[in-house]
């Protein structure tokens, strides 16, 4: 078994943050929110992930790591994937929505990675996702989102194989079977990620890195839709020249010439040198991230993070990502403090290719931060440089933040026409991006009552 992966839901965990640090500056009134009937639910197109634009050196070091390390720092000590065509099968409280997200994956799999997989009605299959209730699943696994077990075939299997050698990866010499187990009372968006995310791991590599930005191989979980790295993966996964057992020297040898033939304009496969996390790094984001230990212990794992990577002389997304934490937490109490570790990770993360979604995010934390100010202008500028990342990961939650906030600005510069526009498309976004109806709309209102009670500006300037 795998350590859990809880989907990137970043908009939805780190808004709140942002809310309760301006309550102290609120006005002691607020615009009513208005009525709004719920439009229908919006989705997003299917459409093929562009290629990796990073060198083959560096996309071979991080092969090497995802496929021979394991999330909890354990080595793999061969290379396993499934033989043959490759069937997957849904059981359970099945979500409508769900055959459409699965067949959307399994079409992408087929087309971008070259796989032979296809979706039968029942089983015996390779892959079974089995749908239970949340509180089902917590009750085994507390943390986890969603999570993918070998050997089993649903969750009586499960239970009574979970602390066995038969459900541990490390002791598997080909893959014939595996369980992805999803909420079946969750979001679409959640629901989506679940699948994308754990799908791959059921085919692919086991292991998530933080350093990477364009996977959703990494452990940030800023990224939930499989992308042109995740697709590359798995064909190289699955490439001829790749078999049941090889070992690490093996895998290494042949992957340069497997990555010049399927990522030609990644030039030479050479593996750069090796990165790894150091696990005191590790712990201390877990700890800052995690959901016990006081604010005040969750704030010094984050500065702890913040010290190992620059000792450490990083300049990758390690590096960011420590600053984000940090800004994160410090949004409960240190709002300048706050502000100057979101903008150090945006600079950090800016130098960085392909990293547009994190960007995103925290334009998103400033622009939440800018309306509790009544800084209607860089509410504006803000959401409109974000909302092109969040439509092109087809992050709906995020999507559907920015567009609530930027209806507030819009309503602060007493443009009520345009406002009440954007807060329709962003209830149609809501609606696929967050848990509930109700958590849509409550969304909604949060962001409405950061705005302070003023009288709308004249500029009619449009960023």
């Amino acid at each position: 078994m795998t350590v859990p992966r809880l989907p990137g839901r970043l908009a939805a965990l780190i808004l709140p943050l942002v809310l309760a640090a301006c309550v102290a500056t609120e006005a002691p009134q607020r615009r009513q929110m208005p009525q709004i009937a719920l439009p229908p639910m919006k989705t997003f197109p299917v459409v093929a992930a562009p290629p990796p634009s990073r060198s083959n050196g560096s996309i071979a070091r991080d092969l090497i790591e995802l496929e021979f390390r394991m999330e909890t720092g354990r080595d793999l000590a061969i290379l396993t994937r499934f033989e043959g065509p490759i069937t997957v099968t849904m059981t359970g409280d099945v979500p409508e929505i769900a055959t459409a997200e699965l067949d959307h994956l399994l079409g992408r799999l087929r087309r971008e990675a070259g796989l032979d997989i296809s979706k039968v009605a029942e089983g015996p299959a390779s892959i079974t996702v089995d749908f239970l209730p949340r509180r089902k699943l917590h009750s085994l696994v507390p943390q986890a989102a969603c999570f993918v077990v070998p050997n089993v075939t649903g969750w009586d299997d499960y239970k009574a194989s979970r602390r066995s050698d038969r459900a541990d990866w490390r002791s598997l010499t080909v893959r014939d079977r595996a369980t992805i187990f999803v909420p079946s009372d969750t979001g679409p968006q959640e629901l989506r990620d679940c699948l994308h995310e754990e799908m791959a791991q059921a085919l692919g590599p086991l292991n998530d890195l933080y350093r990477l930005t364009d996977s959703v191989f990494d452990d940030d979980n800023f990224r939930n839709v499989l992308t042109g790295f995740d697709m590359l993966a798995l064909k190289v996964h699955y490439a001829p020249e790749m078999h049941n057992g090889m070992t690490e020297a093996e895998y290494a040898a042949a992957l340069p010439r497997v990555l010049q033939r399927l990522n030609p304009s990644g030039g030479k496969g050479h593996p750069l040198a090796a990165d790894p996390t150091p696990m005191e790094w590790k712990d201390a984001i877990e700890t800052s991230l995690g959901p016990s230990g006081s604010l005040a212990a969750r704030q010094r794992a984050a500065a702890r993070a913040v010290e190992i990577a620059r000792a450490a002389g990083w300049q990758d997304a390690r590096l960011a990502f420590s600053y984000f934490a940090f800004g994160r937490l410090s949004l409960a109490n240190e709002i300048e403090l706050a502000v100057m570790a979101l903008l150090e990770a945006r600079n950090d993360y800016a130098r960085l290719p392909g990293t547009d979604i994190q960007v995103a995010h925290i334009d998103m934390q400033m622009a939440a931060l800018a309306l509790s100010l009544g800084q209607a202008d860089d509410v504006l500028v803000l959401t409109k440089r974000a909302l092109p990342a969040a439509r092109k990961a087809q992050n709906a939650a995020l999507l559907a933040t920015l567009l609530m906030l930027r209806a507030e600005g819009m309503e602060m510069k007493g443009r009520k026409a345009e406002a009440e526009a954007l807060r329709l498309d962003s209830l149609g976004w809501a609606r696929y991006g967050f848990g509930t109806d109700e958590e849509a709309v409550l969304r909604m209102g949060e962001i409405a009552a950061l705005a302070p009670a003023m009288q709308a500006g004249t500029s009619d300037a449009k960023p």
